[in-house]
Parts: C-alpha cells; sequence; structure tokens
C-alpha cells in the first residue's frame, strides 16, 4: 500500500469500528425506558458502545417498512443528538428536535402520528439537557422585558410557563428552568387524547429526562406515567 509520505499508508489512519449488532424492540414501556438508559450507560462508559441495527443489510430490510419503539423529543443542539445519546440505531427512535425541545402544533402532530400510526412505540421522552441556550436566551428575554427577533419569540412564548413555575426554587435558574420545561412538556403531552388514550391503555408511558453534557448521563426527572 503506498503511504502518504509520513511513513504509514490508509490502513494506519482508519480503525475499523465493532461490527453492528442486532437489537430487538422492547416488549414493554419499562422495557423501553431501560434499552434507552441501558444504551445510555454505554455511551457514558464511552468502551462498551455497541452501535446497534447499523448494518448494510438492516438498513436494506428498513427501506420496505419500519417499526420504531420510542419517540424522543428533544433539542436542536449539536451536542445532544438522541442515537449517539443512547446508543441506538436505524429504526429504533423517532426523533423530534426544536430549541428547547419546544412543543408546537406541528411537533405534537408528529408525535401523535408516530403513536398511533406505529403499536410499536412503547415509550415517548422528553430530553432536556445542561447549559440549553434557547432557555438563557428565553430568561434573559424575560427578565429584561425585551422581544426576540422574529419568530424566536414563539419560543421564549412557550418557555414562559416553566420560567414562571421555576421562580422562587432555590438552587440554579437556569436548570430549574430547563427541568420545569420538560415537566410542562411532559403533561402537555399527557393532556392530547391520543397520547393519554395509550397511556390509559397500558401500551405507552411518558416520561421526563435530563442530559448532563459534561459526563452524558442521561437521568430520568419525570417518572414514567
Amino acid at each position: 500500500m503506498v503511504g502518504f509520505g509520513l511513513g504509514f499508508g490508509v490502513s494506519d489512519l482508519v480503525s475499523i469500528p465493532p461490527s453492528p449488532q442486532a437489537v430487538g424492540s422492547p416488549a414493554t414501556p419499562n422495557d423501553a425506558l431501560q434499552t434507552l438508559l441501558q444504551g445510555n450507560q454505554r455511551f457514558v462508559s464511552g468502551s462498551t458502545v455497541v452501535y446497534p441495527n447499523q448494518s448494510v443489510e438492516l438498513r436494506t430490510q428498513l427501506a420496505g417498512g419500519q417499526s420504531p419503539w420510542a419517540v424522543v423529543l428533544g433539542c436542536i443542539d449539536s451536542r445532544v443528538p438522541p442515537e449517539l445519546v443512547f446508543d441506538v440505531g436505524l429504526g429504533d427512535l423517532f426523533v423530534s428536535r426544536t430549541a428547547g425541545q419546544v412543543i408546537d402544533d406541528v411537533v405534537l402532530g408528529s408525535i401523535e402520528f408516530g403513536v398511533e400510526e406505529f403499536n410499536t412505540v412503547q415509550l415517548v421522552m422528553v430530553l432536556g439537557h445542561g447549559s440549553c441556550g434557547a432557555v438563557k436566551a428565553a430568561i434573559q428575554t424575560i427578565q429584561s422585558n425585551g422581544h426576540a427577533d422574529g419568530s424566536i419569540q414563539s419560543l421564549v412564548d412557550a418557555i414562559q410557563p416553566a420560567y414562571e413555575s421555576a421562580l422562587g426554587q432555590p438552587g440554579d435558574l437556569v436548570g430549574n428552568v430547563i427541568n420545569a420545561n420538560v415537566a410542562v412538556e411532559v403533561e402537555k403531552l399527557k393532556s392530547v387524547d391520543i397520547i393519554s388514550n395509550a397511556i390509559s391503555a397500558g401500551s405507552i408511558a411518558v416520561v421526563g429526562a435530563y442530559y448532563d453534557l459534561g459526563t452524558g448521563q442521561v437521568t430520568v426527572t419525570v417518572p414514567p406515567s
């Protein structure tokens, strides 16, 4: 093999990742939550990730249909990609991402569609994260009685109920608003008929969680309903 003139070749530069493993779908809402949390523990360790369900064969198979087992509503933050955070692969998750994981009608409709259209969905998770820029910006705008540019104000408006509920709580205001925002969003999801009916039937659970940017750890902050 011809090298690069530095004493090594392409094979020396490219590390071959482990073969992607095939992982089946969880059978219950609790199984789905545990599968996500176990995958997150692999991600946190950095040494035991298995990169499941990423084979060429599975990709070809999924072209004919999908059966995702969880919905994750997360933030657009580039540091919190759900498939990596939970060490899952193709066909496992429906993912919606907005700044501050804010829910509007389109996002809500997307989640409702996933729950109603695919009876394989066992879990809906709202995933907030530390140092959320959308939450910080919303707090600054609210406290200054300002108005954000363009449609960014819609994010501020959506986060304001969480800000108001977090006021007076001990500890860090930003962290409190982040967790309050997740709780508000969980309650919003549980209030709509398609999701509440699925919860009542025992076919899905809705949870809230928090992702620590430094450790990579996901902690459940709103337990399964």
